[in-house]
C-alpha cells in the first residue's frame, strides 16, 4: 500500500440502508458514477453488505457499504436483516433510502430510531422520483435514473460529516517541526514480506506530515542506532512484541510507548483500555477470555493473537483460562459471558467500529484491553508507555 493512500479505516464510512428495491443499489451507482453495485428488479440481490472505497466530491475518501433489505423474509432474510444492522456499528454517516411511491415503511422508521439512538448523522432519501409524485413537505427526492439532485446529495452529505471525525492525530500532537521520532520495527516471520505493516505506515505519515524526522530500525540495532545520533529522539515507538527488550535499550529520558497505544488513543479510551489490563489480577480458572482482531490474515505458527497473546495470560495468570476467537468484522453482540476482552490495535476498523465495540464491552460490564497495553502491563512498563499522554 502507498503512504499517500487512504486506508478503509481512515475513510469515511456511509452506510446505505432501505428495504428492498428501494433502489439502495442504484443510487450507489448515481452517486459514483459508475455501476459498482449490482442492479435488478428481483427482491434481495443484495445479500450481504459490500463495501466500495472511493474519492467522492465534496467528501473526500469514503468507504460506501451497500446493505441487504431491511424488510428481506424468512430465516436466511433474517440473518441478512442482522448483517445490515450490523453496519450500524461502523457508519459515520448513514442515508436511509425511500422508495418514493411507497412512503416510509415501518422497518424505515424502525432504522431511523436507531439512527438517532447511535447518534449517527443521517439524510432520508426519497428514490424514483421521476416515477412518483412529490407530495411530502420537505422531503428530498432524487432520481438514480435521471440524476436528478444527485449533485445536492453529494453536499448534504458533505454537511453532516461530524466535526470529530478524524479530529485525533496518532502521533502529531506529541511531536513538534524537527523532532526525531525512532521507530522499532521488528522483521520476523510474521512481518508482511517486502512492506510494512499498516500501524507502522501511518504513523511514519503522520510523523512526516508534522515536518519531524522518523528514523526505523529493528530491535537488534537500536542500541548502535541510538548512540550514533547527536540529537535526542523526541519518542521511541515499538512494536509490543518487543516492547520489554527495547524498554531496556531506550534511556527512560526518552518517553517510550507502541503502535498498538497509540491506535487505542486515537480510536478507543486509553484509560479504559489501561484499566481493563490490569484485570488480569482478577481471572479465575474457567473464566472465558476473547481475543478478537479487526483484520482477517493467515495465521502462523507464532501468531500473535492466538499463540502469543493466549501464552502470555496463561503464564501470567497461572489460571485455567479459556479462550474465544474472532476476527475480522466478527465481533459478539452479546459480551456478557466474557470476564475480559483483549483486542486488536484496530488499524483495519475506522474509529466508530472501535469505539462501538468499547460501547458493548462497557454495556455488558467487562473489561477491555488491546494487545499493546496488555502486553506493556504484564512485561511491567505501562506506566511508561503511558506517560508520553500524561494519563
Amino acid at each position: 500500500m502507498s503512504l499517500n493512500s487512504s486506508p478503509n479505516s481512515n475513510r469515511i464510512h456511509i452506510g446505505i440502508f432501505g428495504n428492498r428495491n428501494a433502489g439502495k443499489s442504484s443510487l450507489i451507482n448515481a452517486i459514483t458514477s459508475q455501476n459498482i453495485a449490482i442492479v435488478s428488479d428481483v427482491l434481495g440481490t443484495t445479500t450481504d453488505p459490500v463495501e466500495k472505497a472511493m474519492e467522492l466530491l465534496p467528501l473526500g475518501p469514503v468507504l460506501i457499504i451497500d446493505t441487504p433489505g431491511l424488510d428481506d423474509t424468512g430465516e436466511l432474510g433474517k440473518k441478512r436483516v442482522e448483517k445490515a444492522l450490523g453496519v450500524l456499528d461502523k457508519t459515520d454517516i448513514a442515508i436511509l433510502v425511500v422508495d418514493a411511491r411507497l412512503k416510509m415503511s415501518e422497518n424505515d422508521i424502525a432504522i431511523e430510531e436507531k439512527f438517532k439512538e447511535k447518534e449517527i448523522p443521517y439524510l432520508v432519501v426519497y428514490n424514483k422520483c421521476d416515477i412518483a409524485q412529490r407530495d411530502i413537505e420537505g422531503a428530498f427526492y432524487v432520481s438514480s435514473k435521471t440524476g436528478e439532485n444527485i449533485d445536492k446529495l453529494k453536499e448534504k452529505l458533505a454537511l453532516l460529516m461530524p466535526e470529530t471525525l478524524h479530529e485525533k492525530r496518532l502521533v502529531g500532537d506529541l511531536i513538534e517541526k524537527g523532532d526525531i521520532v525512532v521507530l522499532v520495527t521488528p522483521i520476523d516471520e510474521s512481518a508482511p514480506k517486502g512492506r510494512l505493516i499498516l500501524p507502522q505506515q501511518q504513523t511514519i505519515r503522520d510523523i512526516l506530515d508534522s515536518g519531524a524526522c522518523a528514523i526505523v530500525t529493528q530491535e537488534n540495532e537500536l542500541s548502535s542506532m541510538l548512540s550514533s545520533l547527536s540529537k535526542k529522539p523526541k519518542l521511541c515507538i515499538t512494536d509490543s512484541q518487543v516492547f520489554k527488550v527495547v524498554s531496556e535499550i531506550v534511556p527512560y529520558d526518552i518517553p517510550l510507548t507502541s503502535f498498538s497505544i497509540l491506535f487505542a488513543r486515537k480510536k478507543g479510551n486509553l484509560e479504559e483500555l489501561a484499566k481493563g489490563a490490569k484485570t488480569l489480577e482478577t481471572l479465575s480458572d474457567g473464566d472465558k477470555v476473547l481475543i478478537s482482531e479487526g483484520c482477517t490474515h493467515h495465521r502462523q505458527c507464532k501468531d500473535i493473537g492466538t499463540v502469543k497473546i493466549p501464552n502470555m495470560i496463561l503464564k501470567h495468570t497461572k489460571k485455567q483460562i479459556e479462550f474465544e476467537f474472532t476476527s475480522g468484522g466478527e465481533f459478539p453482540l452479546d459480551v456478557s459471558e466474557y470476564k475480559l476482552i483483549v483486542h486488536c490495535g484496530g488499524c483495519m476498523l475506522n474509529d466508530k467500529a472501535v469505539k462501538s465495540r468499547m460501547e458493548k464491552a462497557k454495556r455488558d460490564n467487562v473489561p477491555m484491553t488491546n494487545y499493546g497495553t496488555l502486553i506493556a502491563y504484564i512485561t511491567g512498563i505501562l506506566d511508561r508507555s503511558l506517560k508520553p499522554f500524561n494519563l
